[in-house]
């Protein structure tokens, strides 16, 4: 049964644009083995167009109808989720919190953490192999967590605020793997079907939105970027 019923609204949205989006990006285009991210990963800043991003959210959000206006938002505790956050917030007139929940923090890598996927395959090449023979979604990589892991602390999150926010219209703003997990979740998804659509990467600052209907709540959008048809292309 999937683990978020009662809300009238559910919102999610990828953290805009970081630097180490933009690191990432350089380091596959040149091969490398390491992303060379100085900071941890909680600690990663947007970038400029990342915060533009964040700020046409906010404008967005600030032109929904009454009856879609966010009345609750929930941040992974990451810089760069929490930063989109308030941005996005404060090109709002509604003057609504934020409540971080280390729940909605992005996958943990563990001793993969940092490493390109030629990395990976030259630095742990026993690592490589055991992902292919147990498939991405039931992975583990070392001190770090598997899809798996974390749709179990989603359903955690999801349940509570099912509980506490019964009717209410939430907005998330998280981590790419959150996106795609939740939608494991609210549509019940097979393990198949979730990794198809994990395929195709989740825009920074785009909007995935569920609405009640009956006793549950129905895709609206996924993975939408209409908002930002007005911003420069990223760096």
């Amino acid at each position: 049964m999937a683990p978020v019923k009662a809300l009238e609204w559910l919102n999610l949205t990828r953290h805009g644009e970081s630097t180490a989006n933009i690191a990432w990006r350089d380091a596959h285009a040149h091969g490398l083995e390491e992303s060379g991210i100085a900071e941890r990963d909680a600690d990663v800043p947007l970038s400029d167009l990342g915060r533009a991003q964040a700020a046409n959210l906010g404008r967005w959000l600030a032109a929904r109808p009454a009856d879609e206006l966010p009345t609750l938002v929930y941040s992974s505790p990451f810089r760069r989720a929490l930063d989109t956050a308030r941005i996005a917030l404060d090109e709002t007139p509604f003057d609504l919190p934020v409540q971080i929940d280390e729940r909605l923090r992005d996958r943990d890598q563990g001793i993969l953490e940092g490493l390109t996927g030629a990395g990976i395959r030259r630095r742990h090449p026993e690592e490589f192999e055991r992902k292919l023979k147990l498939g991405k979604f039931y992975y583990r990589p070392p001190a770090g967590e598997s899809w798996a892991d974390l749709a179990l602390r989603l359903r955690s999150f999801y349940r509570d605020l099912d509980q506490d926010a019964a009717g209410e219209r939430v907005l998330v703003v998280a981590h790419d793997a959150i996106v795609v997990t939740t939608r494991y979740l609210v549509e019940g998804l097979t393990e198949q079907e979730v990794l198809e659509i994990e395929k195709d990467s989740i825009a920074n600052a785009s909007m995935t939105r569920w609405r009640r209907g009956g006793d549950r709540l129905t895709p609206v959008v996924y993975n939408d970027v209409a908002h930002l048809a007005e911003m420069p292309a990223a760096s």
